[in-house]
Protein backbone atom coordinates (compact mmCIF):
# COMPACT_ATOMS: atom_id res chain seq x y z
CA UNK A 1 0.00 0.00 0.00
CA UNK A 2 0.89 3.66 0.05
CA UNK A 3 3.80 4.39 2.09
CA UNK A 4 4.83 7.38 4.21
CA UNK A 5 7.30 10.14 4.16
CA UNK A 6 9.39 10.71 7.44
CA UNK A 7 7.10 13.30 8.01
CA UNK A 8 4.01 10.91 8.23
CA UNK A 9 2.69 12.14 4.23
CA UNK A 10 1.47 9.67 2.31
CA UNK A 11 4.11 8.88 -1.00
CA UNK A 12 3.09 6.77 -3.50
CA UNK A 13 5.63 3.62 -4.33
CA UNK A 14 7.41 3.14 -7.42
CA UNK A 15 5.13 1.76 -10.05
CA UNK A 16 6.38 -0.54 -13.09
CA UNK A 17 3.97 -3.54 -13.74
CA UNK A 18 0.06 -2.53 -13.59
CA UNK A 19 -1.88 -6.14 -13.74
CA UNK A 20 -5.41 -5.78 -13.85
CA UNK A 21 -7.97 -8.66 -14.12
CA UNK A 22 -10.76 -8.01 -17.04
CA UNK A 23 -14.34 -8.63 -16.11
CA UNK A 24 -15.65 -6.43 -13.47
CA UNK A 25 -12.69 -4.71 -13.40
CA UNK A 26 -12.07 -2.46 -16.64
CA UNK A 27 -14.76 -4.40 -18.70
CA UNK A 28 -18.52 -3.74 -17.69
CA UNK A 29 -21.43 -5.83 -18.12
CA UNK A 30 -22.51 -4.20 -21.22
CA UNK A 31 -18.71 -5.21 -22.94
CA UNK A 32 -17.62 -1.89 -22.50
CA UNK A 33 -14.19 -0.64 -21.68
CA UNK A 34 -14.55 2.73 -20.77
CA UNK A 35 -12.79 5.44 -23.01
CA UNK A 36 -11.65 7.17 -19.33
CA UNK A 37 -10.15 3.53 -18.50
CA UNK A 38 -8.62 3.10 -21.96
CA UNK A 39 -6.60 6.47 -21.63
CA UNK A 40 -5.54 5.64 -18.22
CA UNK A 41 -4.10 2.15 -19.42
CA UNK A 42 -2.57 4.43 -22.45
CA UNK A 43 -0.92 6.53 -20.31
CA UNK A 44 0.85 3.95 -18.15
CA UNK A 45 2.37 2.54 -21.12
CA UNK A 46 3.26 5.78 -22.41
CA UNK A 47 4.66 6.28 -19.04
CA UNK A 48 6.79 3.42 -19.40
CA UNK A 49 5.39 1.35 -17.39
CA UNK A 50 4.19 -2.68 -18.01
CA UNK A 51 0.68 -3.72 -18.61
CA UNK A 52 -0.40 -7.67 -18.71
CA UNK A 53 -4.28 -8.53 -17.97
CA UNK A 54 -4.54 -11.43 -15.62
CA UNK A 55 -8.02 -13.22 -15.81
CA UNK A 56 -9.56 -16.51 -15.43
CA UNK A 57 -11.04 -15.70 -19.21
CA UNK A 58 -9.37 -18.34 -22.26
CA UNK A 59 -7.53 -17.05 -24.55
CA UNK A 60 -10.32 -17.16 -27.24
CA UNK A 61 -12.07 -14.26 -25.20
CA UNK A 62 -9.66 -12.04 -25.32
CA UNK A 63 -11.40 -9.80 -28.06
CA UNK A 64 -11.85 -6.65 -25.63
CA UNK A 65 -8.07 -6.17 -24.90
CA UNK A 66 -7.56 -6.02 -28.76
CA UNK A 67 -10.58 -4.03 -30.39
CA UNK A 68 -11.64 -2.10 -27.52
CA UNK A 69 -7.67 -1.52 -26.36
CA UNK A 70 -5.53 -2.60 -28.95
CA UNK A 71 -3.65 -4.20 -26.38
CA UNK A 72 -1.38 -6.65 -28.45
CA UNK A 73 0.97 -8.17 -25.57
CA UNK A 74 0.84 -10.58 -23.27
CA UNK A 75 -2.18 -12.05 -21.26
CA UNK A 76 -2.18 -14.35 -18.35
CA UNK A 77 -5.40 -16.39 -19.11
CA UNK A 78 -7.25 -18.99 -17.38
CA UNK A 79 -6.16 -17.75 -13.72
CA UNK A 80 -2.95 -18.24 -14.24
CA UNK A 81 -2.79 -21.76 -16.03
CA UNK A 82 -1.90 -20.35 -19.87
CA UNK A 83 0.09 -17.54 -20.72
CA UNK A 84 -0.84 -16.20 -24.37
CA UNK A 85 0.73 -13.20 -26.97
CA UNK A 86 -1.92 -11.16 -28.75
CA UNK A 87 0.77 -10.12 -31.33
CA UNK A 88 1.72 -13.68 -32.45
CA UNK A 89 -1.88 -15.38 -31.26
CA UNK A 90 -0.07 -18.01 -29.50
CA UNK A 91 0.27 -19.82 -26.40
CA UNK A 92 3.49 -18.91 -24.93
CA UNK A 93 3.27 -21.41 -21.98
CA UNK A 94 0.53 -23.85 -20.10
CA UNK A 95 -0.27 -25.91 -17.69
CA UNK A 96 -2.28 -28.54 -17.65
CA UNK A 97 -4.41 -31.25 -15.10
CA UNK A 98 -3.33 -34.11 -15.73
CA UNK A 99 -6.52 -36.17 -17.40
CA UNK A 100 -6.40 -38.53 -14.40
CA UNK A 101 -6.40 -35.91 -12.06
CA UNK A 102 -9.60 -34.55 -13.33
CA UNK A 103 -11.49 -37.89 -14.02
CA UNK A 104 -10.60 -38.15 -10.26
CA UNK A 105 -12.18 -35.11 -8.75
CA UNK A 106 -14.91 -35.24 -11.13
CA UNK A 107 -16.05 -38.45 -9.74
CA UNK A 108 -15.46 -36.82 -6.25
CA UNK A 109 -17.13 -34.14 -7.18
CA UNK A 110 -20.19 -36.41 -8.33
CA UNK A 111 -20.16 -37.86 -5.32
CA UNK A 112 -20.82 -35.13 -3.25
CA UNK A 113 -23.27 -33.63 -5.66
CA UNK A 114 -24.34 -36.04 -8.34
CA UNK A 115 -26.22 -33.25 -10.15
CA UNK A 116 -23.35 -31.09 -11.26
CA UNK A 117 -22.33 -30.97 -14.84
CA UNK A 118 -18.73 -30.86 -15.70
CA UNK A 119 -16.72 -28.73 -18.84
CA UNK A 120 -12.62 -28.29 -19.83
CA UNK A 121 -10.60 -25.87 -21.38
CA UNK A 122 -7.54 -27.03 -22.96
CA UNK A 123 -5.43 -24.18 -25.12
CA UNK A 124 -7.53 -25.46 -28.19
CA UNK A 125 -11.44 -25.69 -27.55
CA UNK A 126 -13.93 -25.95 -24.69
CA UNK A 127 -15.20 -29.26 -24.19
CA UNK A 128 -18.56 -30.34 -22.12
CA UNK A 129 -20.65 -32.63 -20.83
CA UNK A 130 -24.25 -31.62 -22.24
CA UNK A 131 -25.86 -31.70 -19.30
CA UNK A 132 -23.17 -28.21 -18.72
CA UNK A 133 -25.64 -26.03 -21.33
CA UNK A 134 -27.99 -24.48 -19.82
CA UNK A 135 -31.34 -24.84 -21.21
CA UNK A 136 -30.90 -20.85 -22.40
CA UNK A 137 -27.82 -21.22 -24.43
CA UNK A 138 -28.96 -25.18 -25.53
CA UNK A 139 -27.30 -23.59 -29.40
CA UNK A 140 -24.18 -24.00 -27.91
CA UNK A 141 -25.05 -27.79 -28.36
CA UNK A 142 -23.91 -27.39 -31.88
CA UNK A 143 -20.93 -24.66 -31.56
CA UNK A 144 -18.79 -27.16 -29.48
CA UNK A 145 -17.68 -31.01 -28.65
CA UNK A 146 -20.07 -32.49 -26.19
CA UNK A 147 -20.16 -36.33 -24.17
CA UNK A 148 -18.72 -37.55 -21.77
CA UNK A 149 -15.38 -35.50 -21.11
CA UNK A 150 -13.32 -39.01 -20.98
CA UNK A 151 -13.78 -39.63 -24.59
CA UNK A 152 -13.75 -35.62 -25.02
CA UNK A 153 -10.46 -35.28 -23.11
CA UNK A 154 -7.72 -38.01 -24.74
CA UNK A 155 -4.50 -36.18 -22.52
CA UNK A 156 -3.20 -34.41 -20.18
CA UNK A 157 -4.69 -30.93 -21.59
CA UNK A 158 -6.91 -29.30 -19.39
CA UNK A 159 -5.83 -25.88 -18.12
CA UNK A 160 -9.38 -25.02 -16.69
CA UNK A 161 -11.80 -27.57 -15.69
CA UNK A 162 -15.22 -26.17 -14.56
CA UNK A 163 -18.09 -27.69 -12.38
CA UNK A 164 -21.45 -26.58 -12.48
CA UNK A 165 -24.72 -26.79 -10.26
CA UNK A 166 -27.93 -25.08 -9.37
CA UNK A 167 -29.66 -24.44 -6.67
CA UNK A 168 -26.79 -23.47 -4.30
CA UNK A 169 -24.20 -20.07 -3.93
CA UNK A 170 -20.92 -20.55 -5.18
CA UNK A 171 -19.68 -19.95 -2.01
CA UNK A 172 -21.52 -23.00 -0.12
CA UNK A 173 -20.78 -25.19 -3.03
CA UNK A 174 -16.76 -24.03 -2.73
CA UNK A 175 -17.16 -24.50 1.32
CA UNK A 176 -18.24 -28.48 0.78
CA UNK A 177 -16.17 -29.37 -2.12
CA UNK A 178 -12.80 -27.75 -1.86
CA UNK A 179 -12.00 -29.81 1.27
CA UNK A 180 -12.18 -32.64 -0.63
CA UNK A 181 -10.58 -31.83 -3.88
CA UNK A 182 -7.82 -28.95 -2.68
CA UNK A 183 -4.97 -31.78 -2.69
CA UNK A 184 -5.45 -32.17 -6.27
CA UNK A 185 -6.43 -29.03 -7.71
CA UNK A 186 -6.15 -25.19 -7.09
CA UNK A 187 -10.24 -23.99 -6.97
CA UNK A 188 -11.89 -21.07 -6.58
CA UNK A 189 -14.81 -18.86 -8.06
CA UNK A 190 -15.46 -16.07 -10.37
CA UNK A 191 -18.83 -16.68 -12.16
CA UNK A 192 -21.25 -13.44 -11.11
CA UNK A 193 -24.53 -14.80 -12.36
CA UNK A 194 -23.90 -18.74 -11.97
CA UNK A 195 -22.60 -21.20 -9.51
CA UNK A 196 -19.56 -22.71 -10.69
CA UNK A 197 -16.34 -23.84 -9.91
CA UNK A 198 -13.45 -23.56 -11.24
CA UNK A 199 -9.68 -25.59 -11.25
CA UNK A 200 -6.79 -25.45 -12.40
CA UNK A 201 -3.35 -27.31 -11.54
CA UNK A 202 -2.37 -27.63 -7.88
CA UNK A 203 -0.24 -24.57 -7.02
CA UNK A 204 -1.55 -22.71 -9.98
CA UNK A 205 -3.27 -19.11 -9.66
CA UNK A 206 -2.83 -15.80 -10.94
CA UNK A 207 -0.25 -14.55 -8.40
CA UNK A 208 1.67 -17.50 -9.28
CA UNK A 209 1.86 -17.16 -12.65
CA UNK A 210 2.08 -13.41 -12.49
CA UNK A 211 4.83 -14.03 -10.10
CA UNK A 212 6.55 -15.81 -12.87
CA UNK A 213 6.21 -12.88 -15.36
CA UNK A 214 6.95 -9.94 -13.21
CA UNK A 215 10.33 -11.59 -12.26
CA UNK A 216 11.49 -12.25 -15.62
CA UNK A 217 11.39 -8.66 -15.97
CA UNK A 218 13.07 -7.99 -13.30
CA UNK A 219 10.09 -6.72 -11.36
CA UNK A 220 9.59 -7.14 -7.41
CA UNK A 221 5.93 -7.28 -5.81
CA UNK A 222 6.14 -3.82 -4.21
CA UNK A 223 6.38 -2.40 -7.62
CA UNK A 224 3.46 -3.94 -9.11
CA UNK A 225 -0.15 -2.00 -8.66
CA UNK A 226 -3.05 -4.81 -9.31
CA UNK A 227 -6.66 -4.87 -9.55
CA UNK A 228 -9.42 -7.44 -9.06
CA UNK A 229 -12.93 -7.82 -7.90
CA UNK A 230 -13.71 -11.41 -7.49
CA UNK A 231 -11.89 -14.75 -5.29
CA UNK A 232 -9.78 -16.16 -8.27
CA UNK A 233 -7.95 -12.19 -7.72
CA UNK A 234 -7.56 -12.75 -4.20
CA UNK A 235 -3.80 -14.23 -4.25
CA UNK A 236 -2.87 -11.76 -6.51
CA UNK A 237 -4.10 -8.47 -4.34
CA UNK A 238 -2.45 -10.18 -1.59
CA UNK A 239 0.55 -11.03 -3.45
CA UNK A 240 0.95 -7.21 -5.37
CA UNK A 241 2.64 -4.17 -3.61
CA UNK A 242 -0.44 -2.47 -4.39
CA UNK A 243 -3.63 -4.88 -4.45
CA UNK A 244 -6.52 -2.94 -4.84
CA UNK A 245 -10.29 -4.50 -5.04
CA UNK A 246 -12.83 -3.17 -6.56
CA UNK A 247 -15.21 -1.44 -4.29
CA UNK A 248 -18.50 -2.83 -6.49
CA UNK A 249 -16.66 -6.49 -5.90
CA UNK A 250 -16.78 -9.48 -4.17
CA UNK A 251 -16.63 -9.34 -0.28
CA UNK A 252 -13.78 -11.80 -0.26
CA UNK A 253 -11.66 -9.48 -2.78
CA UNK A 254 -12.49 -6.71 -0.39
CA UNK A 255 -11.07 -8.74 2.65
CA UNK A 256 -8.00 -9.35 0.91
CA UNK A 257 -6.79 -5.87 0.77
CA UNK A 258 -7.11 -2.62 2.76
CA UNK A 259 -6.92 -0.94 -0.92
CA UNK A 260 -10.11 0.00 -2.10
CA UNK A 261 -10.74 1.59 -5.63
CA UNK A 262 -13.79 2.89 -6.44
CA UNK A 263 -16.43 0.42 -8.35
CA UNK A 264 -16.25 -0.45 -11.48
CA UNK A 265 -19.08 1.94 -12.92
CA UNK A 266 -16.75 4.96 -11.42
CA UNK A 267 -13.97 3.98 -13.52
CA UNK A 268 -11.92 3.14 -10.86
CA UNK A 269 -9.40 1.40 -11.95
CA UNK A 270 -8.43 4.75 -13.99
CA UNK A 271 -8.91 6.81 -11.21
CA UNK A 272 -6.17 5.01 -9.37
CA UNK A 273 -3.79 4.90 -11.98
CA UNK A 274 -4.28 8.76 -12.66
CA UNK A 275 -3.26 9.66 -8.73
CA UNK A 276 -0.30 7.11 -9.41
CA UNK A 277 0.79 9.27 -12.72
CA UNK A 278 0.34 12.31 -11.29
CA UNK A 279 2.16 11.70 -8.30
CA UNK A 280 5.48 10.54 -10.77
CA UNK A 281 5.57 7.54 -8.81
CA UNK A 282 6.34 5.39 -11.88
CA UNK A 283 9.20 3.75 -13.91
CA UNK A 284 10.01 2.26 -16.87
CA UNK A 285 9.81 -1.23 -17.95
CA UNK A 286 12.57 -3.12 -18.73
CA UNK A 287 11.24 -3.62 -22.91
CA UNK A 288 8.66 -1.36 -24.63
CA UNK A 289 5.03 -1.09 -23.94
CA UNK A 290 3.21 -3.60 -26.13
CA UNK A 291 -0.55 -1.15 -26.27
CA UNK A 292 -0.91 0.76 -29.44
CA UNK A 293 -4.04 2.53 -31.01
Amino acid sequence: MPGADGGGNPVERLMRLVASDIDGTILRRDGRITERTVQALHACEQAGVELVFVTGRPARWLTPLSEQLGHAGRVICSNGALVYDLETMSVVSSEAIHRETMLEVRGIIQGLFPETAFAAETPAEFVMETAFAEPRHRALLDQVRHGDLAELVPGDEVVKFMAKIEGITAEEYLRVVAPHVSHLVSITHSAVDLTMLEMAPLGVNKAVTLAEYAHALGIVPAEVVAFGDMPNDVEMLAWAGEGYAMSSGHPEALAATELHAPGIEDDGVAQVLERKLAAGGVGRAPRPGSLAR
